[in-house]
């Protein structure tokens, strides 16, 4: 069985119609949505106690804005490293982000309470501190600015009560509905980059350190893991946790990639929903399918997946708080602490197909599912 036998159907006429309403819908979403600038980032001094401070670690190949107090999509010439404290407000809602308006109020809202820039050695050495505590590396998709990919990590580690620690991968997305293929190349000059943070990170010996790429963050994660092998660093590789979640990834790419990079000491994991409307945007645009978008039910899915020691999950259960049910994984965060409990989690890195049941929490096979649902268990 080879991944290539997936999906690797064209689509119809009426498949190219829901993808041109979802073209249409995605258009319109970016036109009438109002995104945070880089105002946000303004340091606000708390007086008293507010709500949960998150400590967040940057790693960016983007410039620095010209006048403002962020990072562009620019591509700069050396990679920055940065530690921002960010305040949670007590009132914050789980797989929300509370932005700051003109005047920043932390009972209310996310707001920076302190931020710095580093060199290299200091910045490792500050995550170092913490070297009993896990590592977690979230590396954004296409259409995030730095603001945005900055706070969604402090929201998603709030929810998740996660005690180690967030690290952000930055890259100089452009942060527009239209720059996909800008985008693209942006993700490939930021390969060098992460694929030294992350073998910076295997360096110090953290007990478990998770990579977790969305979208198009999850193809340049794929691809930093393929420099890893062919550069003789598997014990990187083997100390990594990884999970790409709605992966815009080619699948025969995909498999070519998976087959250099070979088996991972834990089974990667990746999360998957067929109605992810911007990847079939996706495959409309290049002509082939995506990985994130692969059907669980499929016999030959499960298969694939076995034989190479993937995890596949589908989260199509969850809501999508972005109107294209391309960003599900946000909510998974809010999930943790329930998956915690059940001993969900360790589920989460076997080698097969599942599916994601929101109502009971779990995580299961289809076949499963479907046997419950006859049985009159669901």
């Amino acid at each position: 069985m080879s991944v290539v036998t997936l999906i690797k159907n064209k689509p119809t006429f009426k498949s190219a119609l829901s993808i041109a309403a979802s073209l249409v819908m995605l258009l319109t979403l970016a036109a009438c949505g109002t995104r945070p600038s880089s105002a946000v980032l303004q340091t606000v001094a708390v007086a008293g106690p507010a709500g949960r401070t998150v400590t967040v670690y940057v790693t960016t190949t983007r410039s620095p804005e010209p006048e403002g107090l962020g990072y562009s999509g620019g591509k700069a010439r050396k990679t920055r490293y940065l530690e921002y404290k960010i305040s949670i407000p007590q009132n914050h809602k789980p797989g929300r982000i509370e932005y700051p308006d003109i005047e920043p109020d932390p009972q209310n809202s996310f707001v920076v309470v302190g931020m710095r820039e580093i060199e290299r050695q200091p910045f490792l050495a500050g995550i170092a501190a913490n070297r009993h505590k896990d590592v977690g590396v979230f590396v954004h998709g296409f259409n995030y600015s730095f603001q945005e990919s900055l706070f969604r990590l402090a929201q998603m580690s709030a929810d998740a009560q996660f005690d180690g620690v967030p690290i952000l991968f930055s890259w100089p997305s452009s942060a527009t509905v239209t720059g996909y293929i800008a985008d693209k190349e942006a993700a490939a000059y930021s390969r060098d980059a992460l694929t030294l943070l992350l073998s910076d990170l295997a360096s110090k010996r953290f007990p478990n350190t998770t990579v977790f790429g969305h979208s198009m963050g999850g193809w340049l994660t794929v691809e930093s893991l393929r420099q890893l092998k062919l550069s003789d660093q598997k014990d990187v590789l083997d100390r990594l946790t990884v999970i790409l979640a709605a992966p815009d990834i080619d699948i025969d790419v995909f498999r070519k990639n998976i087959e250099t990079i070979g088996t991972l000491r834990t089974p990667m994991t990746i999360l998957v929903s067929s109605d992810d409307r911007a990847l079939q945007i996706s495959r409309l645009l290049s002509g082939d399918d995506r990985v994130g978008s692969l059907d669980v039910r499929d016999p030959a899915v499960a298969a694939a997946a076995r034989e190479f020691k993937i995890a596949i999950v589908d989260i199509s259960e969850l809501p999508s708080s972005d109107g294209i049910n391309h960003s599900r994984f946000v909510n998974l965060a809010s999930n943790y602490g329930q998956l915690a409990a059940n001993g969900q989690p360790s589920g989460l890195r076997r080698a097969g197909a599942f599916v994601f049941d929101a109502v009971g929490t779990t995580v299961s096979t289809p076949f499963a599912l479907v046997s419950n649902a006859i049985s009159g268990n669901r």
